[in-house]
């Protein structure tokens, strides 16, 4: 195996070559505002790493960005998308948008259409699906130039019938030329947060249009033909084709990338994962040498979803963190800044940075630079990101035996060497790049979640599994290498025909160019 891993974030863009399961170059370099920019210098140095013939032996080249979940924060680059939601006369009192921040709002909200149609629980009809407001729909969307579409069906993972048929007609009437996104490729049970899950996908393909085909022209420019990947949140990977469709699936890929590499480095499986970047520290659980899913709402950018999400808890302390007046730290950062602002670099902004130089935690910069704090003061910053940190470990612990602790990221000289209920704090080789790692390692996975009736048990986790298989060789994967990794079945005894819910996960390798 011979793979790039590349981690691009709101600082630095991380990168590194894998060769035969072993990292033998790692790259860190700034991100800039194209983002483009800090993939072609990473690329341009681990090529060089390469040495000659070297491109074209690479397997895959694995990227994974902030990009999308920072445009729906920060509202940029955002499209308008039209809305069609099938479930009248039942889900009339609650529209599409109705509990979205009002300024996201006012960017995305093309136009909304509600229609009669959907399904109750045991999979009857509502009432028949009207095909001609449907239509209808579709002809204003095309006149008035909406080029993405977000269709959400009541209950729609137990029935996707009406999805599928809203879906031809808008391809219809749009001559093919129009995003859809079907809430039923995406999120579970539970219509707004499915639906919203659905209208942030809609509303950034375009986005991830863009970015993935920039990504390949830096490949292009950099002499690389391996085929591209981007990460998942769910610590594998996806064809760029494929994430161009499903750019949601990137929201939160950044620190399961971290996790993912945290394993890799330490061979540790079950752990806790301390991810300290510039801005932002990120806690997670690592199971069977995957991030623990998320089994509740999550919001992105003020927006309440329910679609599968890596359970992560985010707090305001990097290496970059501002310590104020009081020893009041973050949740403000200098960002992509540090090397500037930072005293230990010549700058005039005291840093979290400047307080691990001056406690003697790390070496970097100038510490004659630091010289001159003031020690209560730089104990009692020390002391309170320490605490920061210890209480988000506490928050994310799930059982009350002892665990390791795997320390990753720019940062990882802020977490302490004893922290309570943990066993150890392992600190690894390329810490510092483990998100480009888990990059670069990341295998392909299919999944589906959907109820299925009138089969028995093992025809029903049969049928989920053959399409998840299906899904993972969509994405990308090697079907030679499929293998389940993951299924649960629930019987729904409320509903007719011996039905069931039924998860199941695959995972394979990526298929190399």
């Amino acid at each position: 195996m011979r793979r790039i891993g590349i981690d691009v974030g709101g600082t630095n863009t991380d990168a590194v070559l894998i060769e035969d399961d072993r990292v033998a170059a790692g790259v860190k370099t700034t991100t800039t505002e194209d983002i483009t920019g800090g993939v072609l210098r990473a690329l341009e140095d681990l090529v060089v790493e390469l040495g000659e013939g070297g491109v074209g032996a690479l397997d895959a080249v694995m990227i994974g960005t902030t990009h999308f979940t920072n445009a729906v924060v920060e509202r940029r680059a955002l499209s308008p998308i039209a809305a069609l939601r099938i479930g009248l006369p039942a889900s009339a009192s609650l529209p599409p948008f109705v509990d979205w921040p009002e300024d996201l709002t006012e960017i995305v909200r093309g136009e909304v259409f509600q229609v009669e149609g959907g399904h109750e629980i045991d999979g009857r009809p509502i009432v028949p699906f009207d095909e001609k407001a449907v239509r209808s729909a579709a002809r204003r969307i095309r006149d008035l130039g909406l080029r993405s579409v977000a269709v959400a069906s009541v209950f729609s993972p137990l029935n996707p019938d009406c999805e599928d048929r809203a879906a031809e007609i808008l391809l219809e009437e749009s001559d093919g030329e129009l995003d859809i996104t079907l809430s039923k490729e995406l999120g579970r049970i539970g219509l707004l947060g499915r639906e919203n899950a659905t209208l942030l996908n809609a509303t950034i393909i375009d986005l991830a249009r863009r970015t993935t085909r920039a990504f390949t022209a830096a490949l292009r420019e950099s002499g690389i033909k391996a085929p591209l990947f981007l990460t998942q949140n769910d610590g594998t990977v996806m064809r760029a084709d494929y994430a161009e469709r499903y750019p949601v699936y990137c929201f939160a890929s950044g620190p399961t990338n971290s996790m993912r590499g945290a394993a890799f480095l330490s061979g540790i499986e079950d752990a806790l994962v301390v991810d300290v970047g510039g801005t932002t520290t990120d806690v997670g659980c690592l199971k069977a040498g995957f991030p623990r899913e998320a089994n509740n709402v999550v919001e992105i950018g003020g927006v309440r979803t329910l679609f599968r999400m890596p359970d992560l808890l985010s707090m305001g302390l990097g290496g970059g963190t501002l310590i104020g007046d009081g020893v009041s730290i973050g949740p403000q950062s200098v960002g992509f800044r540090l090397t500037e602002k930072a005293l230990v670099f010549g700058g005039d902004t005291l840093t979290a940075t400047d307080v691990a130089v001056a406690s003697g935690l790390t070496e970097i910069g100038d510490a004659t630079k630091v010289r001159s704090l003031d020690p209560a003061l730089v104990d009692t910053a020390r002391r309170t990101m320490a605490a920061m940190i210890e209480e988000g470990v506490d928050r994310m612990k799930n059982d009350a035996a002892d665990t390791p602790l795997i320390a990753v990221g720019g940062g990882a000289f802020l977490v302490p060497e004893r922290v309570p209920g943990i066993s150890e704090v392992v600190h690894v080789q390329h810490q510092e790049v483990a998100n480009a790692v888990g990059a670069a390692i990341a295998q392909v996975s299919g999944e589906v979640d959907q109820v299925f009736s009138d089969m028995g048990r093992d025809a029903a986790i049969d049928a989920a599994t053959k399409m998840a298989q299906e899904r993972a060789v969509l994405a990308g994967a090697d079907a030679e290498t499929l293998s389940v990794v993951d299924v649960e079945d629930l019987p729904l005894a409320y509903l007719p025909g011996d039905s069931r819910r039924v998860r199941v996960r695959v995972v394979g390798e990526a298929l190399a160019g």
